[in-house]
């Protein structure tokens, strides 16, 4: 069984800003392969079924995102689901919008999504697919960007030219987690990155 984890914040608030492309890539995904997010299960919405003869979960973890360990750490008791089993896929400022890419593993980058699943699991070596939101500029007068900048950035909606940029990359986040499925890791990094 695989567990493919989409992370972002519950809530209309949060459904179109920067900080929820996971949760959009796994709604297109869970779309095109027939999964309904029909239950709550280890703090999160989760739909259930068979993509390409593989047997998998989809989770939307309903923590907000510094709390998404404790989700996933549920869910892989749960299912008892193996680390070469879970792939997540997150929002990553260092990378432009609209990048792809994926990773069998490594640190957080700082994402406090990745550091709470890390934390929860006790290992870092679980299959990630990061998808480029970009940074925001400092503001004016100011050298770097502070933290409630970067906050308010994750926490905000796309511009419309970003969205134009991520309606064509989150089909293409789909595809990868199908390349991940069916043709392994390797492959999917070749081919996405």
């Amino acid at each position: 069984m695989k567990l493919i984890v989409g992370l972002g914040n519950p809530g209309r608030k949060y459904a179109g800003s920067r900080h929820n492309i996971g949760f959009m890539c796994l709604n297109r995904f869970a779309r095109k392969h027939g999964i309904r997010f029909t239950r709550r299960q280890g703090k999160a919405r989760i739909g259930s079924g068979e993509v390409a003869g593989n047997e998998v979960v989809l989770a939307r973890p309903q923590t907000f995102m510094n709390m998404s360990g404790q989700a996933v750490d549920r869910l892989v008791k749960k299912f008892k689901v193996g680390l070469e089993d879970i792939i997540v896929i997150y929002d990553d400022l260092d990378l432009p919008p609209g990048t792809i890419r994926i990773r069998p593993g490594g640190g957080s980058a700082g994402h406090k999504g990745i550091d709470s699943i890390i934390a929860y699991l006790g290992s870092a070596d679980f299959a990630r697919i990061r998808v480029g939101i970009g940074r925001p500029e400092a503001s004016e007068g100011e050298r770097t960007v502070s933290e409630a900048d970067i906050v308010d950035y994750v926490l905000s909606e796309f511009t419309p030219i970003e969205k134009r940029i991520i309606r064509r990359v989150v089909p293409k986040v789909s595809d990868a987690i199908l390349c991940l499925l069916t043709e392994g890791i390797t492959e999917a990094m070749n081919r996405f990155n």
